[in-house]
């Protein structure tokens, strides 16, 4: 017995120096062929555009084609779940974001993956602030008179979202509980349509990102009553952040990040966040985000994956208290 046990501790001893040794060969010749980047939206929005610029900084540092495949659907949920689904090798990536990586657990009741548990993390890439605007014509200059107007009118004041469950909905809600408002939802089945009602008077107020919101701003249809972040936007520089304007409690923006599937090697995830927060750190590529309003995030994957459950448990409770699902 003793002599059979110690044959089948050898052999499993010799089985797993084979598979790390295999591992290892493995991540030192990655990335042998094309890479998969999926981005879960459709092209042309602000997700592709910001994820086709971190396919193309990854393709020049790896020496091979990172190929974007849009895979849209159920707010980001089809491509992310196929993401999650795809074999660990290093092969298919994940473009995620707020929607599909900290919002979604909280929406649909059977979402097929746990972001916490599906993937496994390679970087942060980027944050935007958000901006709380109202249409020129509602009596409000700061934010202070805006909270003391809708305190005013519990409910009468309304909101425009791109949808229910979206990104710029959950941070008006949380706005909302911060500063002990009653707003009116009213979403619609896109950002330019919202925009385009609170411009014309139709709604009152929208949370959104800042180059959405720019050319109204600057035509004067919309007014910036505060921006997220700890300093002022220098394109907005009359326009304070919210600790500056009195509400410090508001701390909410937009994120984008890079994953693979779970279970991917640690040798290949380190390449790629290597890769990938070198990239991030220069000054064209930083340059190329901030014109779309972004602030480039490069992080260690741990980082990263801890963030990404403190995301899901911060917005859960947003989700909760605003009694949005998807399903």
């Amino acid at each position: 017995m003793k002599k059979t046990s110690r044959g089948v501790v050898l052999a499993h001893a010799i089985a797993a120096f084979l598979v790390c040794a295999t591992g290892a060969v493995a991540a030192q010749e990655y990335p042998a062929r094309t890479i998969q980047l999926i981005v879960p939206f459709p092209p042309g929005g602000p997700t592709d555009i910001v994820g086709r610029l971190v396919a193309q900084r990854l393709s020049d540092g790896l020496g091979r084609p990172v190929v974007v495949e849009n895979r849209p659907g159920a707010g980001g949920t089809v491509g992310s779940t196929a993401a999650a689904k795809a074999a660990p090798d290093g092969y298919t990536l994940l473009f995620g974001s707020t929607s599909t990586l900290a919002i979604a657990p909280s929406l649909y009741k059977n979402l097929p993956y746990d972001p916490r548990t599906a993937f496994a993390p390679i970087s942060l890439v980027s944050r935007g602030a958000i901006v709380l605007a109202i249409n020129s014509a509602v009596p409000a200059t700061t934010l202070a008179e805006f909270i003391a107007e809708a305190r005013r009118s519990p409910g009468k004041l309304a909101y425009a979202s791109a949808g229910s469950g979206t990104p710029p909905h959950l941070a008006a809600e949380f706005f909302k509980s911060v500063a002990g408002v009653d707003l009116l939802h009213v979403p619609y089945k896109g950002g330019a349509q919202a925009l385009t009602d609170v411009a014309s008077g139709q709604t009152q107020a929208i949370f959104e990102g800042l180059v959405t919101l720019a050319p109204q701003i600057r035509a004067g249809r919309i007014r910036a009553l505060a921006i997220s972040g700890e300093r002022r936007d220098p394109s907005l520089a009359d326009v304070p952040t919210f600790a500056q304007a009195g509400l410090p409690q508001y701390d909410a923006y937009f994120w984008s990040g890079l994953v693979a599937p779970a279970g991917t090697s640690a040798d290949i995830i380190q390449r790629l966040n290597a890769v990938l927060v070198q990239s991030l750190d220069r000054g064209d590529v930083r340059e190329g985000f901030e014109k779309q309003g972004l602030q480039t995030s490069g992080s260690s994957p741990q980082s990263f994956g801890a963030f990404i459950a403190s995301e899901v448990e911060r917005w859960a409770r947003v989700a909760k208290a605003s009694g949005a699902q998807l399903d």
